[in-house]
């Protein structure tokens, strides 16, 4: 028979050492602090209290702050991943992140990008050559578009790769059927 573990009680200096080793691993979002913080205290009362009380010592000496996260995840995956704006729009909403924040940060890190060349570049990283027939261009459609990359420019590439028309007419009609 297993052992049961006791549940461990935290105070407001335990959770927040948690907190701060939490941050110390991996940059995180206030939603995702905070969702970890409540898996910690469980159903311990005042749970909700203490993780408000850690939070906001978290953001009063700026470990915690979306607006960095924003910014530095924006500028890491454009740059590094290679993605396109709507992706990190997307990654962002997931990860907790206010949309007001998204509206402000994501255009600002996407400014002077070619989302074109971005999306050239990104194909280049993943090592996705020109595709041979109907069924290898729909794969590169559907990569780009998980990327993050807009319809218009994945067809504006498949066109300059000579991709037959009726496959970009096929490959137009499912995208606007989504």
């Amino acid at each position: 028979m297993p052992f049961k573990r006791t549940a461990k009680t935290y105070d407001e200096e335990s959770l927040y050492e948690y907190a701060v080793g939490a941050l110390g691993r991996q940059m995180r979002t206030v939603a995702e602090i905070k969702r970890l913080m409540r898996r910690r205290v469980g159903d311990q009362p005042h749970g909700d209290l203490l993780v408000e009380v850690v939070v906001a010592r978290l953001k009063e000496q700026r470990y915690l702050n979306d607006t960095s996260y924003a910014e530095s995840y924006s500028r890491f995956r454009k740059e590094n991943e290679k993605f396109g704006r709507l992706r990190v729009i997307q990654d962002l909403k997931i990860k907790g992140v206010h949309p007001e924040i998204i509206e402000k940060v994501v255009p600002a890190a996407y400014n002077d990008v070619n989302e074109e060349q971005l999306a050239r570049e990104f194909l280049r990283r993943k090592r996705i050559a020109k595709p041979d027939g109907q069924k290898q261009a729909a794969r590169v459609f559907r990569t780009l578009l998980r990327a993050g990359f807009a319809s218009r420019i994945i067809f504006r590439i498949l066109k300059l790769w000579d991709v037959d028309d009726e496959t970009i007419a096929a490959l137009e009609e499912e995208s606007s059927s989504q």
